[in-house]
């Protein structure tokens, strides 16, 4: 089964990096957080990776194309500067020669079973199985009694509210919901929705995106104490 990602984004709210490279290049602990996701799927035997490229393209193709000491078939495909993420998957139909597909952002990084994540997604026969995680609050919480007494707090907690986490199984049928200008998260899956044709796949375990500066020092922190427990394929991660 191939494994998608979606390189192509400017990553404008990491500008303290994305001007010089693009975002999946950023490093944690040495290494393009790319790597670390293609980590993961190889970990569990998914070693074929089409890399949907844009923004500051040719940089991943030249990291990969002189640093690929895995056992990794990396298929790279510019799909515009521009292009929205259904527009992405639209234009590598293509390349595609398995009745699912595995489909991931090139920002997030999770402890996730990619092979149970499969299993589910064939076992319920959808177009589309989705990964969604708790949403974190980016705010203290301040817990009070009836009586407005402070109880205690709570340091950004999760909320019972559930997000998108990308890490999607995709079936083949998925492109007749794409058009070339596509947002995948707009029209896409609200028409799968309506189908009744996507399911969620709900994850309690590890998962960080990388969206700000401060995202990328935490999981810098979290490698650096050996506690990255994204990094699945590695036995001397702390739990």
């Amino acid at each position: 089964m191939q494994v998608v990602i979606l390189c192509g984004g400017k990553g404008e709210r990491l500008r303290e990096h994305t001007d010089v490279i693009p975002k999946p290049l950023v490093e944690i602990g040495g290494k393009p957080i790319l790597w670390h996701i293609m980590k993961i799927y190889s970990h569990y035997g998914y070693n074929d990776f089409i890399l949907c490229l844009g923004y500051k393209g040719e940089k991943i193709k030249d990291y990969f194309t002189q640093n690929n000491n895995e056992n990794w078939n990396i298929e790279f495909v510019d799909t515009g500067l521009d292009t929205n993420t259904g527009g992405r998957i639209k234009q590598i139909e293509k390349y595609i020669k398995t009745e699912d597909f595995l489909v991931t952002y090139a920002d997030g990084v999770s402890d996730i079973d990619i092979k149970e994540l499969v299993e589910y997604h064939k076992k319920n026969g959808k177009i589309a199985t989705m990964t969604c995680v708790n949403l974190r609050s980016n705010f203290g919480i301040v817990d009070t009694n009836d009586g407005n007494i402070v109880m205690g707090f709570k340091e950004k907690p999760f909320i019972d509210m559930q997000i998108n986490a990308g890490f999607f199984v995709f079936n083949k049928k998925i492109f007749n919901y794409l058009e070339d200008d596509s947002v995948l998260e707009s029209v896409p899956m609200e028409q799968l929705a309506k189908d009744r044709q996507i399911i969620a796949y709900k994850y309690n375990g590890f998962w960080e995106g990388m969206d700000t500066y401060k995202d990328t020092r935490m999981l810098n922190e979290a490698f650096d104490k050996g506690q990255a427990k994204w990094m699945v394929w590695d036995k001397n991660v702390k739990a």
